[in-house]
């Protein structure tokens, strides 16, 4: 008989601020909104907003969260962190440098060991440095994958939405689901695709929203004016954590439907 699993998906994590957003307010939405599985991205998570260290990472684990994805900072604090090394339930792009770690993976929800679910990030072509091909590398892993699941949600962690968009789009029918991070911007374009593929250009990210991408406003103003300015410090004021909730059909992973999350946090 066919299932209905419930996949929760986390915009970019900035910071301690975020952090603390992921681990007090998932153990209430996944009781309130039924979830079977998360997944977020972590790239940001160290106390200054980039990179992963090992202790963030364990937090996340601990909390529940199932697969942990990154970006273009995870090669910061990389002699930090054993996880990056080991890659047990974190992932780097699959096309971005040659570090340590992998970038798919498949496992089950606790509650349910009979479902495996893919999970694959990848990086972005347009404005992203030491990138190889995006789209054909995702179709190989993709290729794979489909070897032991019709469940597979990608993350594309890219800079231009119409590179996400065309992936959403190349992608339909291929896999679950397709969800952008790293542009900070949740967008409202959340949708399943006519083949069954649910899909959002941003999830957003989740962390203080009172100042640009989680940086604080007037350091990153003065940037902008060209004009001498401090190292972007992360914002801790207005916190949110931001992301979807996607439903999948077991039985030929297919979503079924899709909608924004956007929860706030009082720190």
């Amino acid at each position: 008989m066919s299932k209905v699993v419930r996949i929760l998906v986390v915009g970019d994590i900035v910071g301690n601020a975020g952090k603390e957003a992921v681990l007090n307010l998932y153990p209430k939405l996944k009781k309130e909104k039924g979830i079977d599985f998360c997944i977020v991205n972590a790239e940001n998570i160290a106390t200054k907003g980039s990179g992963v260290k090992d202790k963030d990472l364990q937090d996340l684990l601990d909390a529940g969260i199932d697969v942990i994805t990154g970006g273009d900072h995870m090669g910061k604090h990389r002699g930090d962190s054993d996880y990056i090394m080991q890659g047990e339930r974190l992932l780097r792009p699959a096309n971005y440098t040659k570090d340590p770690g992998k970038s798919s993976l498949v496992c089950s929800p606790k509650e349910h060991k009979d479902i495996k679910i893919g999970v694959l990030n990848v990086i972005g072509n347009v404005f992203m440095e030491k990138t190889i091909p995006a789209f054909k590398i995702t179709q190989e892993k993709i290729e794979k994958l489909k070897l032991v699941t019709d469940i597979i949600i990608v993350d594309f962690h890219a800079e231009a939405s119409s590179e996400k968009v065309a992936m959403g789009l190349f992608l339909d029918g291929k896999v679950s689901a397709v969800f952008g991070t790293h542009t900070h911007v949740q967008t409202a374009d959340e949708k399943v695709l006519p083949n069954g593929t649910a899909y959002i250009t941003d999830l957003g990210m989740t962390g203080g929203m009172s100042g640009v991408i989680g940086r604080k406003k007037e350091s990153v103003i003065l940037k902008f004016l060209n004009q001498p300015h401090s190292k972007f410090e992360v914002t801790t004021d207005d916190v949110w954590l931001n992301g979807a909730l996607i439903d999948i059909e077991t039985s030929e992973g297919k979503a079924t439907h899709i909608e924004r999350v956007s929860e706030p946090f009082s720190i």
